[in-house]
């Protein structure tokens, strides 16, 4: 991930994740951390909305991804933790079932402009 500069109406701190058809509707893809950085971030395509969270289950911190980009239960309406099979609401990350219940994935500030998704600061 690079980072943006001169764009007409760029905040700072945020840049172009990729472009909105890189995400599959309905689906989520992952994206490599950033150099110096132990941990990715993914993100969930709802029609023009997409959802961007640390790659990392609240449970262990582990990847949710054990095969890349599989972040969604079937049916697609959750996302899931591969390897303990804790489940999070789309929206807002909130885990609904598994060991992590009651926690959340760790939100990035994101928003799509045109044909962008644009990510905030990553947080650590």
């Amino acid at each position: 991930m690079s980072e943006t500069v001169g764009v007409a109406g760029a905040e700072p701190g945020w840049r172009a994740l990729c472009p909105l058809a890189a995400i599959p509707p309905g689906g989520a893809k992952g994206f490599p951390p950033d150099p110096g950085r132990f941990t990715g971030i993914f993100a969930v395509r709802r029609g023009e909305r997409v959802f961007v969270y640390l790659n990392a289950c609240p449970h262990l911190g582990v990847s949710l991804d054990i095969v890349p980009d599989r972040f969604l239960a079937p049916g697609g309406q959750r996302i899931r933790c591969q390897t303990h099979g804790a489940e999070f609401r789309i929206e807002d990350g909130f885990c609904l079932k598994g060991p992590c219940a009651g926690a959340s994935l760790t939100p990035v500030p994101s928003r799509v402009d045109g044909e962008t998704v644009w990510i905030g600061p990553v947080p650590d």
